[in-house]
């Protein structure tokens, strides 16, 4: 089944923020609420169910310049399985 990205955003930030972020998500999903993804113009708003795939996974790139780490958390379901709730885009 192919792909496609609804929602895409990448910025440079402090670890503080990148906290701060995290944590609003962490707190929407504690609280069983829905999270609302925005970044000017675009957002996403998802009905995340009770039970998730979650994944983590760490890559480095090496080449020729330094080493690049990264760090990606994953939430995964199907649409119709778990979930109690549609998805809205206010």
């Amino acid at each position: 089944m192919p792909e496609e990205v609804v929602f895409e955003s990448e910025s440079e930030r402090s670890r503080a923020d990148v906290a701060e972020l995290l944590r609003r998500v962490a707190d929407s999903l504690d609280a069983g609420d829905d999270v609302t993804l925005s970044a000017g113009e675009e957002s996403v708003t998802l009905a995340v169910p009770e039970r998730v795939t979650f994944e983590t996974k760490v890559e480095e790139e090496t080449g020729a310049g330094p080493v690049e780490t990264s760090v990606e958390f994953e939430l995964e379901w199907t649409d119709g399985e778990g979930g109690d709730g549609e998805l809205r885009v206010e």
